[in-house]
């Protein structure tokens, strides 16, 4: 008997497993689950048959059942592990969890406290939940001292890492596979050596996933038209479906940056090794060849699998300052046949995403600095030239040609989706405009052409800020699906993800349907088996989820620390949120969300005007809405919760009155003395 843990379950609803524990050189049996079914018409089963799903651990029964295949037969159902919960061990011997959202007192008992000490960051297990009075809890790690110089700053992330429940470590498993990699033999691949693929990312990057090509299309009946290639780093070659790599990319889902750190979704040996296109390396790749007019629409499209060698490793900065006219040493060799090509090319790609019609919202991205102990130094917003805009438009026409020849084949596709706004959304952001006489058109369907002529007209205008951020909240969240549904926000019948497999497994099952599908060789779907992508693709949209909740508040927290020392400060900011307990604030400097409580705001009495975003104070006739600009004190921070709390300090220039907290201890003082 062995303890599987479902994973997944076909388009039949057969069930399929995977040992919890797998310590052996062979590869991972296929397990499928045989379960009680539910009689039909009936809504439960047969009594005393255990029925299980995916996510379920359960003692089972295995038999053999063919080359490396078994057969389980349930017996019992595994418990669920024992709720954790990170937070700071107190001198009183009480947790402080870092969930601000956990409202249960915890209590660690002097037996289960381990070698933590007062101020440690700790992740426990909670033991004993009564009826009335704290929970108990066990520390089953500790994190370190939350204070320390040395590991502060790396703690703040670390949170994040334990709250969310995101693996960190690999098994030894997957670095002794990682590691025991090697490079693609040419065999059967395209030889794409010899042409000039250039890497284009940030200052920062450390593994290079995409690289790119352009030149004038030879063929006369394509006048001024391009040939495109973006070649991708070949992850499906290294990570085979159902081995240690993949079920750890799996699991993960994704890679989760940090400002101090990256917690990746492949170990560093593919990562930022054979996975990772360094310049005069040899490297194998999946490559999508494109041909393009000159007005950028799309003509016809192959992917191949190949072996290439990047030229250079390039920045965007560096790009843009060559194409500015001033190249370095290494551009400048680049400019004739690599990076003027590029731009051509760009520019037709350009002109068709105008005239297809993209949403095209304008959002501050901000960037946290941190030194080498991981403490933040700086806030600066990021930079946006002309060479991301290129680097986008390469990778969406790469996606585009990926799932169009995923859907002309018999294999299912992993599809990116963002669908259409809600029509209820739509409505209350078609009242809101009306009250600034900005008018969006009515009718069963608004394109992203009608939220970008509204954005038109406020750009540059004080409204610019709050239409933008009530035009984003309208939109769908995109999601991975099997289920084909198009992109709104792009503007397109068909999107993929395929361009970095390294960090997003969606990538990794879209590389080995293609393979499958172009019968590229070895690393597609299994032959024979057409995998059922619904849990799947639930499951990696989660990871997404959860790593972008993980991400925000992260730099919340960094953003916090750093202004500890600046309480009693007054700044400049921007309301970006309302409603009945308080005001949410942006700072213009840092880019800093905190709240200013009602409490915090000048005395009266402030209705809630849900459907305009705003608050009206009846007495004093104070209005505060999104977008407005205020001046806002900083009055408390907290690293551990990632929590900042302003004072209203005066809006348009003008002073503000004493706000009610500071009024009442103003009237108590004056009592006292009396």
């Amino acid at each position: 008997m062995d303890v599987i843990e479902i994973t997944t379950a076909d388009k039949d609803g057969d069930l399929f497993a995977k040992p919890v524990k797998w310590e052996y050189d062979a590869p991972v049996p296929r397990i499928l689950v045989i379960q009680a079914r539910t009689p039909r018409g009936m809504k439960k089963p047969d009594k005393g048959k255990l029925v299980v799903g995916v996510g379920d651990r359960v003692l089972a029964k295995l038999s053999p059942a063919g080359d490396n295949a078994y057969e389980a037969r349930p017996l019992k159902m595994i418990a669920a592990a024992p709720e954790r919960l990170v937070g700071v061990y107190q001198a009183d011997g009480q947790l402080k969890p870092v969930d601000k959202r956990y409202r249960h007192e915890v209590v660690i008992p002097p037996g289960d406290v381990g070698d933590a000490k007062p101020g440690d960051l700790v992740t426990v297990e909670i033991t004993k939940v009564p009826n009335f009075g704290p929970q108990k809890a066990k520390v089953i790690e500790n994190l370190g001292a939350l204070k320390d110089p040395i590991t502060a700053g790396r703690n703040l992330s670390l949170i994040a890492i334990h709250q969310q429940g995101i693996p960190h470590l690999f098994s030894d498993e997957a670095l002794t596979q990682a590691a025991r990699a090697t490079g693609a033999p040419l065999g059967n691949r395209d030889d794409l050596r010899q042409i000039p693929l250039v890497t284009i990312d940030g200052e920062d990057a450390r593994d290079f996933d995409d690289a790119v090509f352009a030149e004038p299309d030879d063929d006369p009946s394509n006048p001024g038209g391009w040939h495109l290639l973006v070649a991708i780093a070949d992850v499906s070659w290294y990570v085979r479906e159902g081995d240690a790599l993949d079920r750890e990319a799996y699991e993960r889902g994704n890679s989760v940056y940090f400002p101090d750190r990256v917690v990746p979704m492949l170990p560093e040996a593919l990562s930022n090794g054979w996975c990772s296109l360094k310049p005069k390396e040899e490297r194998p790749c999946l490559a999508a060849h494109m041909w393009i007019t000159a007005q950028g629409k799309p003509l016809r499209h192959k992917i191949i699998r190949g072996l290439m060698r990047s030229v250079a490793r390039l920045t965007y900065t560096q790009v843009q300052t060559a194409k500015d006219g001033h190249p370095d040493d290494t551009c400048g060799p680049l400019m004739e046949r690599v990076i003027n090509p590029l731009y051509g090319a760009y520019a037709a790609l350009d002109e068709a995403r105008g005239k297809r019609g993209t949403l095209e919202l304008d959002l501050i991205e901000r960037k946290i600095i941190v030194d080498a102990k991981g403490r933040v130094v700086g806030v600066t917003k990021r930079e946006r030239y002309e060479s991301h805009k290129l680097i986008e438009e390469f990778m969406i026409a790469a996606n585009v040609a990926a799932a169009e020849t995923l859907a002309s084949s018999s294999y299912p596709a992993v599809y990116r989706v963002h669908e259409p706004p809600d029509p209820e959304r739509v409505v209350s952001l078609r009242e809101n405009l009306a009250t600034l006489d900005i008018r969006l058109p009515h009718g069963a369907s608004v394109k992203p052409h009608d939220f970008n002529r509204v954005l038109g007209t406020v750009r540059g205008t004080p409204n610019e800020h709050m239409v933008n951020t009530l035009v984003l909240r309208t939109q769908s969240q995109a999601v991975y699906s099997p289920d084909n549904k198009g992109h709104f926000g792009l503007g397109l019948r068909k999107y993929v993800h395929f361009t970095s497999p390294i960090r997003r497994y969606s990538d990794l099952l879209v590389h080995r349907g293609l393979v499958a599908a172009s019968k590229l060789g070895e690393g597609g779907w299994h032959a024979g088996q057409n995998p059922n992508l619904v849990p799947a693709t639930e499951h990696i949209s989660m990871t997404e989820r959860r790593a972008a909740v993980a991400e925000r508040e992260t730099v919340d927290r960094f953003t916090a620390g750093y202004l500890a020392d600046r309480v009693g400060a007054v700044f400049p900011g921007r309301i970006n949120g309302v409603s009945r307990f308080g005001v949410f604030v942006n700072l213009d400097e840092t880019g800093a969300d905190g709240i200013m409580p009602m409490r915090r705001l000048p005395q009266d009495y402030y209705e809630h005007d849900e459907r305009n975003h705003r608050l009206i104070g009846q007495r004093t006739g104070l209005t505060l809405r999104i977008g407005d600009r205020v001046n806002v004190k900083l009055v408390e921070t907290d690293e551990i919760a990632g929590s900042i709390v302003f004072e209203f300090a005066g809006k348009d220039g003008a002073s503000a009155p004493p706000p009610r907290a500071q009024r009442n201890e103003r009237k108590f003082r004056g009592k006292r003395r009396r």
